[in-house]
């Protein structure tokens, strides 16, 4: 893909955590960048307080005059999620556009330098910013493509000019990390998931063993001790793990926690790098750490770099994140939208605080997904306290009969449980007494944060 003969660049789908940090790379390159999203929400806004415009009504007249004045040199960038039947997809199909999804544009992207991606039904987001963040700090330096928004950089999309190695995320949704040929590569986790892409787990495992062999010659893998797939290629390969018991290549040691702290030596195949710190609390965060602690290594950061970079690591907007941080209330918002990240994060709020009342807010993301999985959200679901569960989020799906948040609501265990519509939360959250507050799910439900979050200021912060 010749990138010189496009000065434009339309993005279908613009608002997508991937795609916005492609609209902002183009951007930053002086290119004329526009989109469009169904959705207005912060990463719309922001990209527009960028000088992006962007619209969000599927029709041609909204389309920016140089758009539509310059077919043969615009590039269209759209996602999976943009319906076949989308207005504007159809008229930039049958009008000689030139059209690209997001996968093969971040592909050819991340082929120009060194890649590091990292893949995983879940934990990728983390694991990705922190080693982008890690070599950001050190003297090695790196371009980032992330699959969340940083806190230390406020921003999805990291630059660099000194630097050839590219960090991205490699995402298994509709096969798209099969357009990467890293030179590194972490895999953290391959569970049941997008079944509607995909069919059975074992089409899943296929499609991580393919990625696999694309590593790059010379290159290295690394993944989490206990994965199912074959991880036989011809290549460097060597594991992580949370625990020694578990004869990883890389593990940490001495664990303990201090607050929302963690503290730990790190052992890999060579000498113990002693006193590292994590600012985040959980087991599931400190085995993304140690994979990333481990890449970085392997990338030429030395140990004090290391130690340094970790300690300021801020963490990922939606992943565990405080809004409020009160001794009467806690508010933390989550992106878990699998039943294996809601587990994670619920055992991270009893870690962080044992004996207190937790209570989740989920609203589940995709028909097929509650369909395929309601049994495992029942499941996790049950480990919280108190339980409100909203309707589903739809995203790029129809409805589909029979599916709907009520398969997940009768199987959960626990007796305080409610079924709500999400008008009926500000209600229901003035008649419980609360101490810990999660919510959780991938779809709107982070546009209700600001509103809870005044309520339970006026209620509980005095």
């Amino acid at each position: 893909m010749d990138f010189k003969k496009y000065t434009y660049y339309y993005f279908l789908g613009i608002g997508g955590i991937g795609m916005s940090a492609l609209a902002r790379y183009f951007n930053f390159q002086k290119k004329y960048v526009a989109g469009y999203d169904r959705s207005e929400t912060s990463i719309t806004e922001a990209l527009k307080k960028e000088g992006i415009p962007i619209v969000h009504i599927d029709d041609v007249e909204s389309l920016p005059a140089d758009i539509i004045a310059h077919p043969e040199e615009t590039l269209v960038i759209f996602t999976p999620a943009i319906p076949s039947n989308s207005i504007l997809l159809n008229y930039f199909r049958s009008n000689q556009y030139s059209l690209a999804k997001r996968s093969e544009v971040l592909g050819y992207l991340f082929a120009q330098g060194r890649g590091i991606a990292v893949a995983g039904t879940h934990g990728k987001t983390t694991t990705s910013t922190l080693i982008a963040h890690l070599l950001k700090q050190s003297s090695v330096d790196c371009s980032a493509f992330l699959g969340g928004i940083s806190l230390n950089y406020a921003s999805n999309l990291l630059l660099s000019d000194k630097s050839d190695i590219i960090v991205a995320e490699a995402d298994e949704y509709d096969r798209s990390f099969l357009t990467l040929h890293p030179s590194l590569a972490v895999i953290t986790s391959i569970d049941p998931d997008h079944l509607d892409i995909y069919g059975t787990y074992q089409e899943i495992v296929t499609a991580f063993e393919a990625f696999i062999q694309q590593i790059k010659s010379g290159g290295k893998l690394i993944y989490r001790k206990g994965l199912s797939a074959n991880m036989q290629c011809n290549k460097n390969i060597e594991t992580y793990s949370y625990s020694v018991d578990e004869e990883a290549d890389f593990y940490p040691l001495h664990a303990r926690t201090d607050g929302r702290f963690q503290l730990f030596d790190l052992k890999p195949p060579w000498q113990v790098v002693p006193q590292l710190v994590l600012p985040l609390p959980g087991r599931m965060n400190l085995e993304n750490a140690t994979a990333a602690c481990a890449i970085a290594l392997l990338a030429g950061i030395s140990e004090e770099e290391l130690r340094n970079a970790l300690a300021t690591f801020a963490g990922v907007k939606r992943r565990f994140e405080y809004h409020i941080d009160h001794p009467n209330i806690k508010l933390i918002d989550d992106y878990a939208h699998h039943p294996e990240e809601i587990k994670a994060c619920i055992q991270t709020a009893r870690s962080v605080y044992p004996g207190h009342k937790i209570t989740g807010i989920f609203q589940p993301h995709l028909y097929s997904r509650t369909r395929d999985l309601a049994t495992g959200f029942a499941e996790a679901l049950s480990l919280l306290d108190e339980l409100i569960l909203l309707d589903i989020y739809p995203a790029r799906e129809a409805p589909i009969e029979g599916v709907s948040s009520e398969m997940i609501f009768k199987q959960v265990s626990i007796s305080n449980k409610y079924l709500i519509k999400k008008n009926e939360l500000s209600q229901l959250l003035d008649s419980l007494p609360l101490q810990v507050l999660i919510t959780m799910g991938a779809g709107d439900i982070d546009q209700l944060i600001e509103p809870i979050k005044q309520q339970l200021i006026k209620h509980y912060v005095k």
